[in-house]
């Protein structure tokens, strides 16, 4: 398992070079990895450094925060087809972020937000997405498909807000939102990549030394309180870790759908472990963004936002999870 998670990482280190050196101007892999130890030109290491590395960044780190975010939220429902996206956290996170954008700074609340910035007012929307969520799904504890039933109708009527808030703004406030809606690492600078960074530190760190207190929740309720774990102490304050690094990665780079779907399931059939490991959830969610980012680049012929890619390639991994999980009942 530990070699396995080392092939992730240098996958992903060689996906992240490659995706830095490919542009107007080329470079190879180790004139990038040379810049990166502190080398090269100063032309090789104003494009690296200035222009193309925070970028690269952003996507690693959203990744790795949305992977993360997708194995812990999958551990507490138990079912492979629970992820922040599909459970409407991050519609949630999109509603707040859009009603920032489009709404701006007329009212009490909307300015507030405004004077709070983009990443916190999309951390609220998720936060009280996630509460309302737990809250309806609650019955004596939380069970999975409730709660995945629960989600999809939140996400529903949130998705129907956005397009009200859409329809009802102005058209250069419209094309903004838009633009972020479909997810993108265009505009990602050094002032992106910080909280994203923190984020992971704190929250993924909290998450990580969480793994024994994850494995008993997918044992059911009952072993879980055997084994001595804090129930709803627990669930909550995993919950909540998910929430929290799903609103941030959507606040830098916006709703970047499947990622947090896709890239636990993935991890745990390489890995072979009884539930999505945190860490290889983590750097599979950065190869899946990064990757998806330089084929929206460089392989189709017109660029796109790395959302739309994601999207892409997650629908028939999520038709897939479907068809399993129908054949497991089945049989």
């Amino acid at each position: 398992m530990v070699l396995l998670t080392l092939a992730m990482l240098t996958a992903l280190f060689l996906v992240f070079c490659i995706n830095i050196g490919r542009g107007d101007f080329p470079l190879s892999i180790p004139q990038v990895i040379d810049v990166l130890l502190g080398g090269g030109s100063r032309i090789d290491r104003f494009i690296v450094i200035d222009l193309r590395l925070p970028r690269s960044l952003t996507g690693i780190l959203v990744g790795m925060a949305l992977g993360m975010s997708g194995a812990v939220t999958q551990s507490i429902a138990r079912n492979s087809l629970a992820s922040p996206d599909i459970l409407g956290i991050t519609a949630g996170a999109s509603a707040a972020a859009v009603a920032l954008i489009v709404l701006g700074g007329g009212g009490t609340f909307v300015g507030l937000l405004a004077t709070l910035g983009l990443p916190l007012a999309a951390l609220i929307g998720g936060v009280a997405t996630a509460m309302i969520i737990y809250a309806l799904a609650w019955k004596r504890g939380v069970e999975g498909f409730r709660l995945i039933l629960v989600g999809i109708a939140i996400n529903a009527m949130l998705t129907a807000a956005i397009g009200w808030l859409l329809i009802s703004a102005e058209i250069n406030d419209v094309s903004r939102a838009q633009l972020w809606l479909n997810g993108s690492l265009n505009g990602a600078d050094w002032s992106t990549v910080w909280p994203v960074l923190v984020a992971i530190v704190t929250v993924g760190g909290f998450a990580l030394v969480s793994t024994f207190t994850l494995g008993a929740l997918r044992l059911g309720d009952d072993n879980a309180r055997s084994l001595g774990v804090r129930l709803q102490h627990g669930q909550a304050s995993l919950l909540l870790a998910a929430v929290a690094l799903a609103a941030i990665a959507t606040a830098a780079a916006g709703p970047i759908g499947f990622v947090a779907l896709a890239a636990p399931q993935i991890a745990l059939r390489i890995l072979r472990t009884p539930g999505p490991p945190i860490l290889a959830s983590a750097l599979m969610g950065g190869l899946l963004v990064v990757g998806s980012d330089l084929i929206a680049r460089t392989v189709l012929p017109v660029e796109l936002p790395v959302g739309i890619v994601t999207s892409a390639l997650g629908g028939p991994f999520l038709l897939y999870l479907l068809v399993r999980s129908n054949r497991k009942v089945s049989a």
